[in-house]
């Protein structure tokens, strides 16, 4: 019992590292200038180490010091957790177009009639575009050591248990770890609501200097803050598992020591096809891929679709997914494991739980297809005075007419000379939103004395003919009360989706030869990696940037996406 709380500790603070990448990806995406696709990419490349190691330290897994590899991994795993938060020292200050001229940064995009330089020219240095893909590499090599410190983790942990547990006793105690399990993303994203609070650079720049609020879609949030806490967390967890036995008392018979580079070349290959041979096993795993990378995607971008979707700030998001989403998955594997002890069930009842716990799911899950917000007016992008039917997308094209510019191109609005790359949104008395005040045409700007904050752009032209005013921030996209409903009916999709965890796994660990056990789950894992962790966040980020309308520009490659359309990116 001592163990199964230990094991729970550690996989709740591994999950965290993993996990909190997760909740703060959009902000990553915005600091660096990253793609959802490049994202994605980033948010599964851990399972690349994960992958290459799995089937083999499974296999040996009955005939290693099993808790000692667990504690080498945890502490793996910490190293990575430092190395994700290392890009955020070894770069600059966070730098946005501004409309004030401060310390920070000395151009303004206010409405001038004199020709302007390139905003993202001034920027683009050699350094700047060198600085990028040192960012991608730790980032990428840290992901590389989390994959890797993972291994042992799950599959040794999960084989440990059962070996030395009643089999009555076997279906909680896993029941209980699975829970921990899915607690520790929902701390994760908890904790990234705490910490994207905080201004990026809060160790660079005194509060004062600090001109945008949380609401400000150019906030950028302190993701570096939570890497660290997860990673000291990890190194903590570790520390036990270096004094737990190489087995537990009830254990029966000898553990055998033998050549094990013999081993893998005689039995190896024929456990391998066993398993992958057995209809039940290879069934129940090919099920479990299909959800795991419907949920990989999710976890990964789940929080910047509500944020767009919902105009939420991305700490309130975090909050949303952590606080309800999560635990609602979590209540749904007990619920799962609870009903399995109760009933004592067959391997035949165990399926058709599985199947029912899917099919409810699909059913509450439907209606989320509709409940959503359309993009909101952007001039010059999804809306155009003179053509106000136009649908999102029609810029792509480079047309421009009228006020608000389109990036495509440096043109005149409303007699301004507008910067190419400006991005500053405000929203117009006339509920339309403009990407910059110079595209509004705003001569003038309102600050408020004591913080120097932004509080209304005044004599914009292009808002109204006798000079229409702004506020900063984006427009709402309106639709806040489909919030909570979205909310009600993905969480009781997760429940019932998730009560079918336990099950199969007691259809994986019951039908296989016990001895196969370690291996059988290794050998789901990285099936599981391989078709659904690794493909999921990719695919998801790949079906995300095909429904972008306006992408940042950096050092002439395409950075961040801006705006969306709302409509596609819920249906895709």
């Amino acid at each position: 019992q001592f163990f199964v709380f230990c094991h729970g500790l550690l996989q709740l603070s591994q999950l965290l590292v993993s996990g909190y990448l997760k909740s703060s990806i959009s902000t990553i995406e915005r600091r660096y200038g990253l793609s959802s696709r490049t994202s994605g990419l980033l948010a599964s490349f851990n399972e690349v180490g994960n992958t290459l190691l799995i089937v083999f330290i499974s296999y040996f897994g009955s005939r290693v010091h099993r808790p000692r590899f667990i504690g080498t991994g945890a502490i793996l795993v910490s190293l990575a957790g430092f190395l994700m938060s290392l890009p955020h020292f070894i770069t600059g200050r966070y730098e946005f177009d501004q409309s004030v001229a401060s310390t920070l940064s000395n151009i303004t995009d206010l409405c001038q009639p004199r020709p302007w330089a390139n905003l993202s020219d001034a920027n683009c240095t050699p350094r700047a575009s060198r600085e990028n893909h040192e960012v991608l590499l730790v980032m990428f090599i840290a992901q590389v050591l989390l994959g890797i410190g993972g291994v042992p983790i799950q599959p040794f942990g999960i084989s440990y248990i059962d070996d030395f547990a009643s089999e009555r006793n076997s279906p909680l105690y896993l029941g209980i770890l699975f829970s921990v399990t899915v607690i520790g993303p929902g701390v994760a994203f908890m904790l990234g609501s705490a910490m994207l609070q905080f201004y990026v650079d809060i160790d660079k720049v005194s509060g004062a200097e600090v001109q945008l609020t949380h609401e400000d879609p150019r906030w950028v949030g302190a993701w570096w803050l939570g890497f660290l806490v997860a990673a000291s967390l990890v190194a903590l967890s570790a520390v036990p598992y270096f004094f737990f036995p190489r087995e537990m008392p009830k254990e029966v018979g000898e553990v055998l020591q033998v050549d094990l580079f013999a081993l893998l070349l005689s039995g190896f290959p024929l456990v391998l096809l066993r398993n992958l041979r057995h209809p039940v096993y290879l069934l129940v795993v090919l099920a479990q891929v299909n959800i795991s990378a419907m949920v990989a995607g999710l976890a990964t971008f789940m929080g910047k679709f509500l944020e767009r979707q919902f105009s939420l700030t991305a700490s309130f998001a975090n909050m949303i997914i952590g606080a309800v989403n999560i635990p609602g998955a979590m209540v749904g594997i007990v619920v799962g494991g609870a009903i399995l002890k109760r009933f004592q069930m067959s391997l035949r009842q165990c399926s058709a739980m599985c199947v029912l716990g899917m099919f409810l799911c699909l059913l509450v899950a439907f209606p989320l297809l509709f409940l959503g917000c359309p993009t909101q007016k952007v001039a010059g992008i999804t809306y155009s005075d003179r053509y106000p039917q136009l649908q999102p997308g029609w810029a792509r094209a480079g047309h421009s007419q009228g006020c608000g510019h389109t990036p495509i191109q440096l043109h005149s609005s409303g007699g301004c000379n507008c910067p190419e790359q400006a991005y500053n949104p405000i929203c117009g008395s006339n509920s339309i939103e403009y990407i910059s005040p110079c595209s509004a045409g705003c001569r003038a700007v309102n600050i408020q004395k004591d913080t120097s904050s932004v509080l209304n752009y005044t004599n914009c032209s292009c808002i109204s003919e006798n000079g229409g005013f702004a506020i900063p921030g984006t427009c709402n996209t309106g639709c806040f009360h489909l919030f909570l409903p979205f909310v009600v009916l993905s969480c009781l999709a997760g429940i019932l989706a998730s009560t079918s965890h336990t099950p199969s796994f007691m259809l994986i660990l019951r039908s296989i030869q016990p001895e196969d056990k370690s291996f059988a789950v290794g050998i789901q894992f990285m099936l599981l990696r391989v078709l659904a962790w690794m493909p999921g966040p990719i695919l998801y980020g790949s079906a995300i940037d095909t429904t972008c309308i306006l992408w940042e520009k950096r050092c002439d490659r395409k950075a961040a996406c801006r705006y969306y359309d709302n409509t596609l990116f819920r249906q895709r």
